[in-house]
């Protein structure tokens, strides 16, 4: 079968089942994809002529992905009773931990750094029996929302390679998006997920917090970051969510809560008639053009809403008047956090150790050298920023209003869900932007505005999903909108989601993928050298 990678996690997994396609097909399918669309499989003499491409992965996990993929076919064939996702390959952001591949969290300070055991969602995913493809970039140790501040490079949105494929999970996204991998792992902190998801045509979920193990996941801010799903649909994304959610005693902040139907709820929201009296509040504070919100955004999503309506969802205008309020607050929250998580990487314990090049050897001037060294200048703007907020005469000031505004928030959002089952906004207020265009010589707070939608959800530990609402008239490029649910009602956002996704692709004749341009041909015809 041509373009196996083209198929969805379920369509694979029902081929599989069915005979037609086997996990060694699929999983080889997906490395010659990788091999033909990502800057570190290209062939030596492109890299000599300054050829690249998307630079999604970090490592390519190839033998150990095609031996798992044999084990899964001959336990198929054994009669064995496999996961529902058994032989479906899947990528993983290089912020999770992962025995036998480096996890370096696209930092100098992690180059090289292999770990000695899984996270519990690779644990997860292994006993789901899924080939692991390979580590995906990000921004260094997720702190950014374009994928430009990792140390390894910038990865490429598919749709358009001088475009930024969102962040800080880019890599995770532009894999799915560009068919390198049906699914993937990402975390979201605020919109390291969904915001990736949404500039490049691809599904993503951030899950109530607490929902899914972040054991063996590298913290950046505790209080925030939740692992989810990046899949080209919202059944695949139900199937992931599924597979990798559940109590997990080794992580302090697990919900002892049962996994939910998500899969039942994207069927049920699939067929006719079912979105039928599900009340969506449209929030107003979310979708207007003098807020920046471009048109074509707010195009995309004012056709979304009255494809719901069409569904039979009733539309319901509400307010979250702090919503305004909420990048101040996550920003703040986010570097005390920063601060506090990264203080280990200090060049005694373990990671990069720098020297200093002359003066006494004491472990101040070391640590100073070794986080010059290792940290990139975002990294390092966030350490500041919350080492200066928790800072004695400052923590009241800053850190303590801010957790102040953090309450404020989730009760907007209990103020919200009496009066509707789900919230919906665009999930981010532009397409994606040229790289280089937010880079740490202009004004860092152009990339942060870039959050106002998604950073609340976080804020208030509620869950989200991102799916694609169409292409922008300005540009091409895709438009993301998200519904936001309760804390623990995950399911109703596939329910939701897996509804307008099927109206939409009614409407456009497909899946939204089908209008993005031929990537091999964009990588053969694009001038790398001439872009930074």
């Amino acid at each position: 079968m041509s373009e196996i990678f083209k198929l969805s996690a379920a369509e694979l997994a029902e081929k599989m089942v069915a005979g037609e396609v086997s996990s060694v097909e699929a999983t080889q399918a997906h490395l010659d994809r990788i091999a033909a669309t990502d800057g570190e499989a290209l062939e030596a003499g492109n890299r000599a002529a300054g050829k690249s491409g998307l630079n999604a992965f970090l490592h390519v996990n190839t033998e150990e992905a095609l031996s798992e993929a044999r084990s899964v076919d001959e336990a198929r064939a054994a009669g064995e009773q496999l996961p529902a996702l058994a032989g479906v390959p899947i990528a993983i952001k290089d912020l999770i931990v992962t025995k036998g591949q480096p996890t370096t969290a696209a930092s100098r300070m992690l180059e090289g750094w292999m770990s000695p055991y899984d996270g519990t969602v690779i644990e997860k995913v292994r006993a789901a029996r899924m080939p692991i493809l390979g580590k995906t970039n990000l921004d260094e140790f997720a702190m950014g929302s374009t994928t430009e501040h990792s140390a390894f490079g910038p990865t490429r949105n598919p749709w358009a390679l001088d475009r930024i494929p969102g962040g800080s999970g880019g890599g995770s996204a532009a894999a799915v998006a560009g068919f390198q991998a049906p699914l993937a792992l990402g975390t979201d902190t605020g919109g390291s997920i969904r915001q990736p998801a949404a500039v490049t045509g691809s599904v993503g979920v951030k899950p109530t917090y607490g929902s899914i193990s972040r054991y063996g996941v590298i913290a950046m801010a505790s209080s925030l970051d939740q692992v989810g799903p990046c899949t080209r649909t919202v059944l695949d994304a139900a199937l992931l969510h599924e597979a990798i959610a559940g109590h997990d005693p080794k992580d302090s902040t697990s919900l002892n809560t049962p996994v939910g139907p998500y899969v039942e709820q994207a069927r049920a929201g699939a067929a006719e008639g079912g979105l039928k009296g599900l009340r969506v509040g449209v929030i107003k504070e979310l979708h207007q053009t003098s807020e920046g919100f471009t048109p074509g955004v707010c195009n995309r999503f004012n056709e979304s809403l009255k494809y719901l309506e069409a569904a039979g969802a009733e539309l319901i205008e509400v307010s979250l008047p702090t919503v305004e309020e909420a990048i101040a607050a996550y920003y703040l929250i986010m570097s005390s956090e920063v601060s506090s998580n990264l203080a280990k990487y200090d060049g005694v314990r373990f990671g990069l150790r720098v020297l200093p090049e002359e003066g006494p050897m004491t472990i101040e001037r070391v640590m100073a050298a070794t986080r010059a060294a290792g940290f990139g200048a975002e990294a390092k703007r966030r350490i500041i920023l919350g080492t200066y907020a928790l800072s004695a005469g400052y923590y009241d000031a800053y850190y303590g209003s801010a957790q102040k505004v953090r309450t404020l928030i989730q009760r907007d959002y209990a103020a919200a869900f009496e009066k509707c089952d789900v919230l919906v906004s665009p999930t981010a207020p532009t397409t994606a932007f040229k790289i280089g265009s937010t880079d740490e010589s202009s004004d860092p707070m152009a990339m942060y505005k870039g959050d106002i939608a998604t950073v609340p959800v976080n804020l208030a530990g509620v869950p989200a999903l991102s799916l694609p609402a169409g292409l922008a008239e300005e540009d091409g490029l895709p438009v993301g909108i998200q519904f936001t649910a309760p804390a623990h009602e995950d399911a109703r956002l596939y329910r939701v989601g897996a509804g307008l996704e099927a109206a939409l692709n009614q409407a456009w004749g497909g899946p939204i993928w089908k209008n993005m341009p031929d990537t091999e041909s964009l990588i053969r015809d694009f001038d790398f050298g001439g872009v930074k």
